[in-house]
């Protein structure tokens, strides 16, 4: 059985889905699982897709940056994979683990894709770092803050920690911030 897997990083990347979905059921795919979470994240549909796999059956993702974050995350996957008895199909680099060929570039290629994260976070940092020197980087806007009256009078209103961050669209936390900060 061919089994798809498509992830993308926010929902606000519906089309990117919609595209990955496209792809694997071209590809065969017979089921698919999707998430819309960030590859840091726990995913869960990877690890039900890891699950779901037999020996014969082959994962098959449309790129190398949809299912691993890592080398050692790409590895791990792999493992996962071929302890299954099963294969791992990457369509954008039309590679497959089921040859050593294939096993050499994915690992070859995970490297180059890690390393090039890696320098985009550094420049990122640099980027963060000059612009607060010159005083144009403020950071996030603290959303919570702003509706800490709202977060009070909520609370004076009898309504507990989580009924107040769930009306005002805040965390539990933010909510208990607030509270510390008058405290």
């Amino acid at each position: 059985m061919i089994v798809g897997y498509a992830r993308t990083s926010t929902v606000d990347q519906e089309a990117g889905l919609e595209a990955q979905e496209r792809d694997l059921r071209a590809a065969g795919a017979e089921r698919l699982f999707t998430e819309k979470v960030s590859s840091v994240a726990t995913r869960d549909a990877l690890r039900d897709a890891l699950d779901f796999i037999r020996e014969g059956d082959t994962l098959v993702v449309t790129k190398l940056d949809r299912l691993a974050r890592s080398i050692r995350d790409l590895m791990t996957v792999i493992d996962a994979v071929k302890s299954k008895g099963a294969t791992l199909r990457i369509l954008a680099m039309n590679l497959d683990t089921g040859t050593a060929t294939s096993n050499l570039m994915i690992g070859v290629l995970g490297s180059v894709a890690e390393f090039e994260r890696e320098i985009m976070l550094e420049r990122q940092r640099e980027g963060i770092a000059k612009a607060k020197a010159e005083g144009k980087y403020k950071g996030r806007a603290p959303t919570a803050r702003r509706k800490a009256p709202e977060v009070h009078r909520l609370l004076s209103d009898g309504l507990t920690e989580a009924a107040v961050a769930e009306q005002l669209g805040i965390s539990r936390s933010s909510v208990q911030r607030i509270k510390r900060k008058s405290a």
